[in-house]
């Protein structure tokens, strides 16, 4: 069975929306953040710090290819790792991708962005990385979902969409 991939800008809900996903349906979980921060012992933060954008980029990637090779997921990635046409493309190879198209703003305005090293430009500088990332987000998707209300209103749109 294929995966379910959730993108979206950081602090969209795909966490939170990957997790009521697997238990409504049974599935394992897996945040790609979180599973960089495992394999490296280091935060994304600090991996940010240390050894740049780009690195951190290709650790993605490196990620990708290993998901790929999987079933079954519920996959909540991290906000960049569409940017690339390798990763867009793994994630389709072996999954359903749904970009949760949240608005910037609200997103900004509403999400913890302390430890979101690409949201420290402010609030403007956030609205332009989403616009400049909004058409590779489209590429990747199979689904788009709009539906914010709440977290479960959203998995719900996301359900229909799988059935």
């Amino acid at each position: 069975m294929k995966h379910i991939v959730l993108i979206g800008m950081m602090g969209c809900g795909k966490s939170t929306c990957a997790a009521l996903l697997g238990k409504r349906l049974g599935r394992t979980v897996v945040d790609t953040d979180t599973m960089i921060e495992e394999q490296t012992g280091r935060s994304i933060p600090e991996l940010f710090a240390a050894e740049g954008e780009a690195y951190f980029r290709d650790l993605e990637t490196q990620l990708c290819r290993q998901l790929a090779e999987e079933q079954n997921l519920i996959v909540a990635t991290g906000g960049g790792l569409p940017l690339r046409e390798e990763n867009r493309e793994l994630l389709k190879k072996n999954g359903i991708v749904f970009w949760l198209k949240r608005d910037p703003e609200e997103i900004y305005q509403t999400g913890s962005m302390e430890h979101r090293p690409l949201a420290q430009q402010g609030p403007e500088a956030f609205v332009e990385r989403f616009r400049q990332r909004a058409p590779l987000y489209e590429l990747a998707a199979d689904y788009v979902i709009e539906q914010f209300s709440t977290p479960e209103a959203t998995v719900d749109e996301i359900m229909k969409n799988l059935n």
